[in-house]
């Protein structure tokens, strides 16, 4: 699947086309976010077997988290290995102006943003550090696309923890807004909460807001 950006819908806001991948696709530059993670990792694979050039970044953060367990050396040196077109940058979501450096040097159409802290039980512990990277992380990558390339698409990977449990137990269409859906139960879903709730207000004042997607992960898990 390919994505192109600027489809005007009934509300007079863009929002991103899934089409099939054909040799007018218009993507060309590709920004992954958590690049050396599960799911950061099949997506550099993924578009850049589709001839995309692929941009990851990632700062092994996951080895902060969970110790040497968690260092994810080993899948960057894979995709090193396995790609074409990828280059890698060791780039911290939380670092606005390392951020800001990556974007005015490159021009992305797409930015799929894997990069969390993703465990539950972690962010019991290390609430400030979950916080900056979900949340302010976050918030630093959609400036820089509104700042930088306002017309790219931005896919958001979530988890279903943002809502509690009920999505697993009755129909659910996801809205631009928690509604009224449970509390969450565990800590890690507010600063996810202000996230999901960043991209949509952060941009609902711009004359052109960029397409956002956003993906809940329902096979999250605690490390």
């Amino acid at each position: 699947m390919c994505i192109k950006p600027r489809a005007l819908s009934a509300n007079g806001y863009s929002s991103p086309v899934p089409t099939s991948c054909e040799n007018s696709c218009m993507l060309r530059i590709v920004l992954v976010t958590g690049s050396s993670g599960l799911i950061g990792s099949e997506a550099v694979e993924h578009f850049d077997r589709q001839g995309h050039t692929v941009v990851g970044i990632d700062n092994n953060m996951r080895r902060e988290f969970f110790g040497a367990a968690g260092d994810t050396l080993w899948n960057l040196n894979r995709l090193n290995s396995a790609t074409k077109k990828f280059t890698h940058f060791s780039v911290d979501i939380r670092d606005r102006a390392a951020l800001d450096e990556l974007f005015r040097s490159r021009r992305f159409d797409l930015i799929v943003h894997c990069a969390a802290q993703p465990s539950h039980d972690r962010a019991r512990d290390i609430p400030i550090l979950d916080f900056e990277v979900n949340a302010l992380g976050t918030i630093n990558l959609l400036e820089a696309t509104r700042q930088h390339c306002p017309e790219a698409v931005f896919l958001f990977l979530s988890t279903n923890k943002v809502y509690g449990d009920a999505p697993n137990e009755v129909p659910l269409v996801e809205l631009p807004r928690v509604g009224n859906t449970p509390a969450p139960r565990i800590s890690t879903a507010s600063p996810k909460i202000a996230a999901s709730t960043a991209r949509f207000t952060r941009f609902s004042a711009h004359p052109k807001p960029p397409p956002i997607w956003s993906h809940r992960n329902t096979a999250a898990t605690s490390k």
